[in-house]
């Protein structure tokens, strides 16, 4: 498997992660984008059944469990992490559908052309060499192929300045996504569905305990998107859910 330094960079970063015991402090936060997570498994259950999905940088496998709900054909993992791939072996051995889990560079992949159904990530394409990935994609992707992606937006200050003031909570060469790497996604897919969330779920994340069955959190929601509506706000957004086809 040929590593350029950054993947090797990223490669020790995820094994010292996932060789922790304790949780990130700042999955605290990911309950204001629950809703997003909430959108992203409703297109993954339209897409699986009989198909071949690959978990584009799986981690611990946390979404194979859900995903194989859905009925797909087989599901393959990959990451450049053993110790996540180690993980997610673990972690999924119960389930009666075929699994795969391969530790690979996602870059740059053994797979043949042509592969898969659906591909799916979920913060994982801003840890790449955006190109570099989304050719990848593009290359395993059957045509009509479905691509299906959760990733963090480096347009909002308030969340940069955070993230710079705990450098160590992150790896050095991540780049949370910017206005050209949605426009390269544009110029090599087609039916191109980009979605905004975690604007004011995330500044009044300590006013609701679970965003589940939460009226304020659903109030709060529906203004986000509201606000999505208009170009300003969207500099705002922590995050978005991608979907699009190959050609």
């Amino acid at each position: 498997m040929s590593l350029t330094d950054i993947n090797i960079r990223e490669k020790d970063f995820h094994n010292k992660l996932q060789s922790k015991k304790k949780g990130r402090f700042e999955n605290i936060f990911y309950k204001a984008i629950y809703n997003c997570s909430e959108d992203f498994f409703k297109y993954l259950k339209n897409y699986a059944k009989d198909s071949f999905i690959l978990d584009y940088g799986c981690g611990v496998g946390s979404f194979v469990k859900k995903v194989a709900e859905y009925n797909p054909e087989k599901i393959t993992g990959i990451d450049i992490s053993e110790v996540s791939i180690e993980k997610a072996k673990k972690n999924t051995r119960e389930l009666k559908i075929k699994t795969e889990f391969k530790v690979e560079n996602c870059e740059k992949t053994s797979f043949h052309d042509n592969s898969f159904d659906v591909v799916y990530g979920s913060g994982i394409i801003h840890h790449l060499q955006i190109e570099k990935s989304l050719d990848e994609i593009l290359r395993i992707l059957k045509p009509d192929g479905n691509l299906l992606f959760i990733e963090p937006l480096g347009t909002n200050p308030i969340i940069n300045l955070y993230r710079k003031l705990t450098p160590k909570a992150r790896s050095i060469d991540e780049h949370p996504l910017v206005k050209k790497d949605l426009d390269y996604i544009k110029k090599k897919f087609i039916d191109i569905k980009i979605k905004y969330y975690g604007f004011l779920t995330l500044v009044f994340f300590l006013f609701y305990k679970s965003p589940k069955n939460s009226k304020f959190f659903s109030f709060l929601t529906s203004l986000d998107q509201f606000l999505f509506r208009f170009k300003i706000f969207k500099l705002f957004a922590w995050s978005v859910l991608i979907t699009a086809k190959k050609n």
